[in-house]
């Protein structure tokens, strides 16, 4: 039973980040766009995720209700010591999505839509970032329960290059899926191969920052590499990955958009396989 939940989870974590993300990985695909072409970015991304930026939420309250039932000692302990990145990502997730609906929505077009602008663009490289801060704490076992002052317990539990290296690595992934989407809604072929540069940048920035989250784990004792390397599904995972992003390149480098989605899907859905169910079934 207690797999069938975890299967539940795993899947609510996984529709969150391929649909969430992407709508963070839309700011984030703005942060580094030039001036001179964020108003064409930002058109094509308002066309993409505004009928249903606010509905992929679904999945992180559904991940949120399952921790809080089946697992109270986890969600306990996340609320508790990780109230501070918490906090954050929240307000991140509030202030996005505030931004979004007036400057999108806004009758009256004035000064306040360039801090709209920015704080969208902002909170959605924030709140993917704090969200692997959590994810990265929750691997690494860095919460001390039976710590005594407030900077032990509240602050380093997720304050450290392990958690950071996990969070930039999530930035990344959102951007890249983002860029990704928006090729296949871009109509005119200038967009499509300036998105295709992102999703290039933000893949290599994945690839970066993947590795530092495994010279990370070595560093500061996260069994990681055992988990992904000892385990028959994370171990398969790695392989088909790796496949995978050869494939990714071609398609990229060849222009062939028309299958990135899917695979690019798959991609992000290995990478999880490959973080997170070994880790999740040793637990259980």
């Amino acid at each position: 039973m207690d797999y069938v939940i975890i299967i539940f989870l795993c899947l609510a974590i996984l529709l969150y980040f391929l649909l969430g993300g992407a709508d963070f990985g839309a700011g984030i695909i703005e942060l580094f766009t030039s001036p001179k072409n964020r108003s064409k970015t930002r058109k094509t991304m308002n066309q993409a995720i505004g009928p249903v930026w606010e509905a992929n939420h679904m999945w992180l309250i559904i991940t949120i209700v399952i921790l809080f039932v089946a697992f109270p000692r986890i969600y306990t302990t996340m609320s508790v010591y990780l109230h501070i990145p918490l906090a954050i990502m929240l307000i991140g997730i509030i202030a996005r999505g505030t931004a979004f609906v007036f400057r999108h929505y806004d009758a009256v077009k004035d000064q306040m839509q360039e801090v709209y602008n920015k704080i969208f663009i902002y909170s959605s490289f924030i709140t993917p970032l704090f969200l692997g801060i959590i994810a990265g704490s929750v691997l690494s076992g860095k919460i001390d329960t039976q710590a005594t002052d407030f900077v032990s317990a509240y602050v380093y539990s997720w304050l450290n290059w392990f958690s950071i290296a996990v969070g930039l690595f999530t930035v990344t992934l959102c951007g890249f899926l983002a860029a990704i989407y928006l090729i296949g809604e871009s109509k005119a072929d200038e967009d499509k191969k300036r998105f295709i540069k992102k999703a290039e940048f933000m893949n290599v920035g994945a690839v970066i920052f993947g590795a530092m989250v495994f010279t990370a784990a070595y560093f500061e004792n996260v069994p990681l590499i055992t988990w992904v390397f000892q385990n028959d599904v994370a171990l398969l995972a790695v392989i088909l990955a790796s496949l995978s992003l050869v494939l990714l390149w071609y398609l990229l480098l060849k222009g062939k958009t028309k299958v990135l989605r899917v695979l690019a899907g798959f991609q992000v859905t290995r990478i999880q396989l490959k973080f997170k169910l070994p880790y999740l079934f040793t637990c259980s």
